[in-house]
């Protein structure tokens, strides 16, 4: 796998965990009592963007870690899936 390949799954497979990732440990305006007017009770009281993307980042590196050894040691390829026959008349 060439280095660009490895950084274009890399990226793909940190912004795809980040959504699952996002929601960890975030206390709602409606659990910490103080409600801004206007917004939602189910609205964040307090974003830490950083230790979001730390923790994201972790995770990523663990899944694309098992991508790599996947793709790369594992010895599998596309061919060795049974794919259906999805050719066009």
């Amino acid at each position: 796998m060439s280095l660009g390949s490895a950084f274009a799954i890399y990226f793909v497979i940190w912004w795809v965990t980040l959504f699952a990732v996002l929601p960890f440990g975030v206390r709602t305006q409606g659990e910490s009592g103080s409600v801004v007017p206007g917004a939602p009770a189910s609205a964040p009281a307090a974003m830490k963007v950083g230790k979001i993307a730390l923790r994201n980042t972790v995770v990523a590196t663990i899944v694309f870690g098992f991508v790599y050894w996947l793709l790369v040691y594992s010895g599998l390829s596309i061919t060795d899936l049974d794919l259906p026959d999805v050719s066009v008349d």
